[in-house]
């Protein structure tokens, strides 16, 4: 049977208590009292229905010092308990189970090609004995981390840290997928973002593992210092006037192909209507939806890309498929506690 490890941190639970306080002179709905301007009491929800992003980079940082912290603590507390099955100490149990699986030293040969990456001018005999303990120690901790794994694998680890949610607007957002997925996946980006090229095959592979569960939406972010990305995130539009938004998306994030001539090719790859994509193209017809996507990611208070949101939940950054992934497992698994807490 296995084991549910329920986390709460002490810091969450004084600041429970304090919102709890402050709600006491707050307002029916709970909201606590912030600023009062002339005898009008003003809430956070005031606040922050009028500047909705301003908090949100900042509480997104002190999430993830919570969660790394979260992460320790699950560490040590397996670790703990597992020690203490086999009645060892934690530095005896990594002996038994981690170190103790290291090879003796590596080969020469390794050394050596370590030794030219470093490219220090220190001699190879002079510096041996570290690049050894260093190689040892990566090596230790590869295995500890599987082996941390392997005991998260065999308990039911919930985490209830809540992480900075967002309202996101849908409306007029390409989505690709049902929109009423269990999760809904909304990224703010840039073509021309080195960082958004780059984040797209993790992309692509988590959509297409979870199929049915994951729905996408596409946000267009063109960065003042691309100058092609402004222009590139119109021709989208207009391959939507055509029924082709997603194919053409691909497409650019495929080629990275992104001056005006390109584009206009692309369309003809596609087999569009080359004359009514031109004319869209060139007169800007599509503009006003770009600008509508960029004052909301400035209203958010997003200042890079790639920037998502997973059901609301804020990150950002060129993600790896496993980091993806994780987002959406715990979003899949708090599907059911969202279901009951909207019934009756």
């Amino acid at each position: 049977m296995k084991l549910s490890v329920t986390l709460s941190l002490i810091p969450l639970i004084v600041c429970a208590l304090s919102t709890a306080r402050a709600s006491d002179t707050g307002t029916p709905s709970g909201s606590p009292v912030v600023v009062d301007i002339d005898g009008v009491k003003l809430t956070a929800d005031d606040v922050e229905q009028k500047l909705p992003g301003r908090l949100l980079q900042a509480r997104a940082t002190y999430y993830q010092t919570e969660r790394k912290t979260v992460d320790e603590f699950i560490e040590a507390y397996l670790l703990d308990r597992a020690a203490k099955a086999e009645n060892l100490t934690v530095d005896a149990l990594l002996e038994r189970h981690v170190n103790s699986a290291i090879a003796k030293d590596p080969s020469e040969e390794t050394l050596r090609t370590y030794y030219e990456v470093v490219n220090t001018a220190e001699p190879y005999e002079k510096i041996r004995p570290q690049i050894v303990e260093r190689i040892r120690q990566v090596r230790i901790a590869k295995l500890k981390a599987a082996y941390v794994e392997s005991l998260r694998a065999k308990s039911n680890v919930a985490i209830l840290l809540p992480a900075p949610r967002a309202k996101v607007s849908l409306n007029d957002a390409p989505i690709r997928g049902a929109a009423d997925a269990p999760v809904v996946l909304v990224e703010y980006a840039d073509y021309e973002c080195p960082y958004c090229q780059m984040v797209q095959p993790a992309l692509d592979k988590v959509l297409s593992e979870y199929k049915g569960k994951v729905a996408f939406a596409f946000k267009d972010v063109p960065l003042p210092m691309h100058a092609n990305a402004l222009k590139a995130a119109e021709a989208t539009r207009c391959a939507q006037a055509q029924g082709k938004y997603w194919e053409y998306h691909d497409l650019l994030f495929s080629s990275k192909l992104l001056e005006p001539a390109k584009l206009k090719e692309h369309a003809r790859t596609i087999k569009l209507d080359a004359s009514a994509f031109d004319q869209c193209l060139d007169t800007g017809a599509k503009s006003d939806a770009i600008k509508t996507a960029l004052n909301e990611a400035q209203d958010l208070g997003l200042n890079s890309t790639p920037s998502f949101f997973v059901n609301g939940r804020f990150t950002q950054g060129n993600l790896s498929y496993e980091q993806l992934r994780q987002i959406i497992e715990e979003e899949l698994a708090q599907v059911p506690a969202r279901h009951a807490a909207n019934q009756p």
